[in-house]
């Protein structure tokens, strides 16, 4: 366990002393907060002339949440260069000499940024949610109304998994930019694409990001035909996550550094 504790201990050091942290994660917070705010205005001002269909789907806790879509691009960015700046700078391989057992040091460089991002992750969630009622006036809800306290946490629990799932495609591809090439276009394209067309929807609703996407909602969607709740929705995207750790760590266990 004192090995445990002193592995610990020098991936904290290596993610606190590095300027990428601090700017991604902060932005992650700026934007999520600042544009749910900015959508959450505009809803106030539309709502008298929304259709009464729409009036009576309109979730105000996930509106709140609106800014989170851009917001995720910066755990995406941290989730990357956590992993892949000691790749980047050749000392993985000081890293994995003084750790030869990768399952510890994978382990250990998760755990520790998996427990930093869900604080900020929970943070930025309460605090675009305070902000986006405020913005939302007499159409607010509040924390203690069904739903809405789980919404809330899980809107931190999305963002903390955001960042896991691209630790894991960082671990197995290793580079920065073939990792960002890869986890942008998925999350920002083609899960999309794939969410949109009719064709293709009943696909893109098991996707990681569109599953888990669900713990945030608290009134659901009109004609909403997803066939999990907002927990089935979370599962979905950690046993996402949970099989990109697994394929990261034996890639990682096979490789040279």
């Amino acid at each position: 366990m004192a090995v445990v504790g002193q592995v610990l201990r020098s991936e904290w050091t290596k993610i606190r002393s590095v300027r990428s942290t601090v700017w991604t994660l902060g932005t992650a917070v700026l934007v999520t907060v600042v544009l749910g705010v900015l959508i959450c205005t505009l809803a106030r001002k539309d709502f008298d002339a929304m259709p009464a269909e729409r009036r009576l789907a309109f979730d105000p806790t996930n509106i709140s949440f609106a800014g989170m879509g851009l917001g995720q691009l910066a755990m995406i960015v941290f989730g990357v260069l956590v992993v892949t700046n000691e790749y980047s700078t050749g000392m993985i391989r000081t890293s994995l000499a003084a750790v030869p057992r990768r399952g510890m040091f994978l382990f250990c460089k998760v755990l520790v940024a998996t427990v930093l991002v869900f604080v900020v992750g929970l943070v930025t969630s309460f605090a675009a949610f305070f902000a986006g009622q405020a913005a939302l006036g007499g159409h607010r809800a509040h924390l203690g109304d069904p739903g809405v306290l789980r919404a809330v946490i899980g809107g931190g629990l999305y963002m903390t998994m955001i960042a896991l799932f691209s630790m894991a495609v960082a671990t197995m591809l290793r580079s920065p930019m073939l990792s960002l090439g890869t986890l942008m276009p998925f999350f920002f394209l083609i899960s999309n694409i794939l969410g949109n067309v009719s064709a293709t929807r009943k696909v893109g609703r098991y996707l990681p990001d569109q599953a888990g996407s669900k713990v945030m909602q608290v009134v659901a969607p009109v004609n909403d035909q997803t066939p999990y709740g907002p927990w089935g929705g979370f599962a979905i995207m950690a046993a996402w996550t949970a099989a990109a750790l697994i394929a990261g760590y034996v890639l990682l266990a096979r490789r040279d550094a």
